[in-house]
């Protein structure tokens, strides 16, 4: 049964599942879930907890092993058991699969995964998780939704925010829920009950936002240039290597570069993609990508990724983080003769 975050209270409420399956990628509403249903169970007499690691590579004995025991010291036990990579691997999915078919009654497994994949949705070990037991999909907050929780989490603290208070706050923890519920509990330390103001928050509130590589090249094919900007710098301060910013943008480049080609050579745009060896997951971002860029833009910008390389290597003078910024600026934008300001900085 696949269930939203918010109904697992009233399904709980109604029985308690052999298996319950968590998987996202947002830390904080996974956490909050495990929680519910620890509680759940220690409520309801599993008193005996056992955590398990597993990944492709992973001996699946000591899981067999953990389901199979009888308990020493309670009649219920939990199993927790966590999928980092969200890939159980042949071995993994079939042992699921073959406890799935026979859970035993004295254990509730508890699985949280990273975030599935459309094979890990549909292949067999899910349907048999999903058949016998409790699956939920956990996707990061809306910024809507979020400032909503945001004035309910600060509420429940007592503190009255104001609206520009609570879009301070979204805007600077960028949907990153554990940090948002940070801030909320560091403003009670700070502040009494009462009202809170976007000066109070500008204040006390650190800026929480977290960037991945992946934030970045997001950014820059949607054409935010002002946010791709700002992801450099946070990736520079987090001291991120620059040859693996470097690697992801060229891939993107790259793979624009040969779709837009095929495009001016009358090929159809998702066939373009396809032929260019991007992944149906990549294609909505690059096709927006495209719109904006024609192959000469794309070649011009490939050939910024070489100049950067020789900067990431020491093989050529200049600043290496400047010259990122340069080339997503580039990305962001659209198809325009190259000034030569930008031609000293792209190459």
């Amino acid at each position: 049964m696949k269930i939203y975050p918010d109904k697992l209270e009233a399904n709980l409420a109604r029985q308690t599942a052999p298996v319950y399956l968590l998987h996202g990628d947002e830390p904080y509403q996974l956490m909050q879930l495990g929680d519910q249903l620890r509680e759940h169970a220690r409520a309801n007499g599993f008193d005996e907890r056992q955590v398990l690691i597993a990944n492709e590579e992973a001996d699946w004995s000591a899981f067999r092993e953990a389901a199979d025991s009888m308990s020493l010291f309670a009649e219920k036990r939990i199993i927790e058991l966590r999928l980092p990579t969200g890939k159980p691997g042949r071995t993994g999915g079939e042992v699921l699969k073959q406890y799935c078919a026979n859970p035993a009654s004295d254990v509730l497994l508890i699985i949280t995964s990273a975030k599935l994949d459309r094979g890990g949705s549909s292949s067999a070990w899910f349907k048999a998780i999903d058949k016998v037991g409790v699956t939920i999909a956990v996707w990061p907050i809306e910024a809507a939704k979020l400032q909503r929780w945001l004035s309910n989490k600060l509420a429940g603290v007592g503190l009255r925010a104001t609206n520009e208070a609570v879009l301070l706050i979204t805007e600077r923890v960028e949907g990153n829920m554990l940090a948002a519920a940070q801030e909320v509990e560091r403003l009670a330390l700070l502040y009494p009950k009462g009202e809170l103001t976007a000066e109070q928050v500008l204040e006390a509130v650190a800026d929480s936002a977290r960037y991945s590589i992946g934030d970045l090249v997001q950014s820059a094919l949607a054409g935010q240039s002002a946010r791709a900007v700002r992801v450099v710098r946070g990736l520079r301060d987090e001291a991120v290597a620059p040859v693996l910013i470097l690697w992801a943008l060229s891939q993107e480049i790259r793979s624009g570069a040969r779709a837009a080609e095929a495009c001016e050579q009358g090929v159809g745009v998702d066939a373009a993609l396809k032929g260019a060896g991007v992944w149906q997951s990549r294609a909505a971002p690059l096709k927006t990508a495209l719109a904006r860029h024609n192959a000469a833009s794309w070649l011009h910008m490939l050939g910024a990724t070489t100049q950067l390389d020789r900067l990431v290597k020491g093989h050529a003078t200049g600043d290496v983080w400047d010259t990122f910024e340069s080339l997503v600026v580039k990305l962001c934008g659209t198809s325009q003769t190259v000034s030569p300001i930008d031609q000293a900085v792209l190459g």
